[in-house]
Order: C-alpha cells, then sequence, then structure tokens
C-alpha cells in the first residue's frame, strides 16, 4: 500500500512521534523521507500548516514496525516562516 504514496507528501503517525515528508523510497525496514520535518504540534487536522513542525537534516528514514498508520494529510507545512506546497 505504501508504494502507491510514492513521490507524495506523506504523514507517518507513529509510537511516539509523527513524521511528514516526501516518500522518496523504502524497503521491508525503513521508508525515506525527503524534505522531512517532525510533527511536535497539529493543530486543527483541517487546517493546511502543522502548528510547529521542526525540519530535520538531510533524508530522513524511520522504521516501518514503528508506524501505526499512514497518509496524506496538510500537504502544506510551514518551513523557515513560508508554507512549502509540493
Amino acid at each position: 500500500m505504501i508504494e502507491a504514496m510514492m513521490g507524495k507528501r506523506v504523514t507517518l503517525f507513529c509510537g511516539i512521534y509523527i513524521y511528514t515528508g516526501k516518500l522518496v523510497g523504502f524497503n521491508a525496514q525503513h521508508v525515506k523521507l525527503e524534505d522531512a520535518g517532525i510533527v511536535y504540534e497539529t493543530g486543527a487536522f483541517t487546517d493546511a500548516k502543522w502548528r510547529d513542525c521542526q525540519s530535520l537534516p538531510n533524508y530522513w528514514y524511520v522504521a516501518i514496525q514503528s508506524i501505526e498508520s499512514f497518509g496524506e494529510l496538510k500537504i502544506a507545512r510551514e518551513r523557515y516562516g513560508e508554507a512549502i506546497n509540493d
């Protein structure tokens, strides 16, 4: 199922954290995100931007076993004070 989301900005709900980024790769153990961020405050899910999303450096890898759910959510996210849209 996750392969259908390749190239899209996805949101990964994990046991503790929420990650967001462009899905650019995956294997049996990890997914690879580009332009990734970690979400500390979501705000309303109907809002266009996260209330607090901090950018992560370079590519970011998340263990598949830690992902509880995933999908496209809040396509725009704030980075350096401006909205980023993919």
